[in-house]
């Protein structure tokens, strides 16, 4: 039929035909290409198998009806995974390939109060030290550190630690002012005197999600003591009164885990909106549950930040701080970097702390700061602003460490041998009142954890130091400047190198 069509139909007739024709079967692919989609979204729709069936019956068996009878009869098996995705597409979202792989976030919501609990629970030295705390309290444990620091002290021929400043810096005044008078010379140093305050720390709680090897406050997660809602609304009263205050420092413990913490915050940031308040921050606590919402109110009301970060290697930080403690530490520290603390223009600073792993000096500050930064940057894209390098003060956990391992008259002599008189000027003790939890008042953190209170009694050997002012015995700050700078053999730890201030 088609050779007789085309015999009588002109060369330019039978292409157009032939043109119409791969038209039409053009055709008939793309509508085949569509059934077998629409049967296959059908088929796993959970569509009854009869339908397909119904589809092809009574057809001849062409192309078309052997696709589908092909798709029909597929098993679910076949496309394990189709279906899954869920309709909420709002809810989609396509993770950043440049995410860093330190922020880890699955760590926010973690605790890390009872692996420290475990830790403790493993460490021989911890567990001798809660048993000494048990059968001799916290003042017989102080005075215990303060009669072996003596005894260290005793053997190098060293001298009280007034008796040592004032001799030092007579010979320092005599050296530079030959035509001194003599009875000024004699009596020059012969105490620390103080200045109107310009420092308020708070420490608001003994608390911990961490029980560092280091800490001078023996905080760890069995500590229970925090600061009432009493005690920290008159230390408020005291800051409003208080006008030379210049920067609200709080610490603890992990301040941020005592009730109080954002009470003190917020109130302070409402009285003085230029206060500079500080932090103290362990890293780890931004990821305990319960403070997911941490970061922004930090961010909220401008709070400085000065974050612990021992070292910039995972080995030296989990020694002293507890096992993971560094991976979390980065990871909090990228997350502050993300809500803008310590880059330029934010007014968000961010410092680090650097203390000593053992029984030696801090290197200079400038040197390890640039190489920090160096580091943390190339390393984990991290950045701040300032690095502090502190050196260990011969108390608490540092000094039975040392005690333990033999090593206590020679840190003394490194610190006695490290005097720098010119620590003197910026001692904390000189412009700095530190409030403990109960509301008692100390010219210094180290002698608040010593039980040295201001306006308490001397300690002298075999007695315990009593009494003391408290915050609900004074109207301002202020008040506390003719009180006597207590002091004793501990404090050449804040006059050694760059000092402990």
């Amino acid at each position: 039929h088609r050779q007789r069509m085309t015999s009588s139909m002109s060369i330019q007739q039978q292409q157009l035909l032939l043109q119409m024709i791969s038209l039409i079967k053009l055709a008939v692919v793309v509508l085949l290409i569509s059934i077998v989609r629409v049967e296959s979204f059908t088929h796993n729709q959970h569509v009854h198998p009869t339908i397909c069936k119904r589809q092809i019956a009574g057809g001849k068996q062409n192309t078309s009806s052997y696709l589908l009878r092909s798709v029909c009869s597929s098993s679910r098996q076949d496309l394990p995974d189709y279906g899954k995705t869920s309709i909420d597409i709002d809810q989609h979202s396509i993770e950043s390939k440049n995410e860093n792989k330190w922020r880890r976030r699955d760590l926010f919501g973690q605790s890390l109060i009872e692996q420290t609990k475990q830790e403790m629970a493993e460490n021989i030295e911890f567990q001798e030290t809660a048993k000494k705390l048990a059968d001799i309290g916290l003042q017989g444990m102080s005075k215990e550190e303060r009669i072996r620091r003596r005894r260290a002290l005793d053997s190098l021929g060293v001298p009280s630690f007034p008796e040592f400043l004032t001799h030092k810096l007579n010979v320092e005044d005599d050296s530079s002012n030959h035509d001194n008078d003599s009875d000024n010379k004699s009596n020059i140093h012969m105490s620390l005197w103080r200045s109107n305050t310009q420092v308020l720390q708070l420490n608001v709680g003994l608390f911990c999600n961490q029980a560092c090897g280091h800490c001078h406050v023996e905080s760890s997660p069995l500590r229970k003591e925090t600061m009432s809602q009493e005690i920290a609304a008159q230390c408020l009263v005291l800051l409003q009164n208080t006008p030379s205050v210049t920067t609200l420092d709080i610490t603890g413990g992990a301040p941020e885990m005592q009730e109080c913490f954002r009470y003190i915050v917020s109130m302070a940031r409402d009285l003085r909106p230029d206060l500079d308040i500080i932090d103290r921050c362990n890293l780890t606590v931004l990821q305990e549950p319960a403070q997911e919402d941490l970061i922004d109110f930090l961010v909220q009301n401008k709070v400085h930040v000065i974050a612990s970060l021992p070292c910039y290697s995972a080995n030296n930080v989990d020694k002293q701080r507890g096992n993971g403690v560094f991976d979390r530490s980065i990871s909090a520290l990228l997350a502050l970097n993300e809500a803008g603390y310590g880059k330029p223009d934010t007014g968000l600073i961010l410092d680090l702390v650097y203390n000593p792993l053992g029984a030696f000096l801090p290197p200079p500050q400038q040197n390890l700061e640039l190489k920090y930064k160096q580091v943390l940057q190339e390393d984990f894209g991290i950045v701040f602003n300032s690095l502090f390098t502190m050196t260990n003060m011969p108390v608490k956990r540092f000094a039975d460490f040392l005690y333990k391992r033999g090593e206590l008259k020679d840190y003394m002599d490194l610190l006695v041998r490290n005097f720098n008189p010119t620590t003197i000027d910026n001692l904390m003790c000189k412009n700095t009142i530190s409030i403990g939890y109960d509301g008692k008042i100390y010219d210094c953190d180290f002698n608040q954890q010593l039980g040295y209170a201001i306006g308490g009694s001397m300690m002298s050997e075999g007695h315990h130091h009593e009494g003391g002012k408290t915050v609900f015995d004074i109207r301002s700050l202020n008040d506390l400047k003719c009180d006597v700078i207590q002091n004793d053999n501990h404090c050449f730890g804040c006059t050694a190198g760059m000092g402990s201030s």
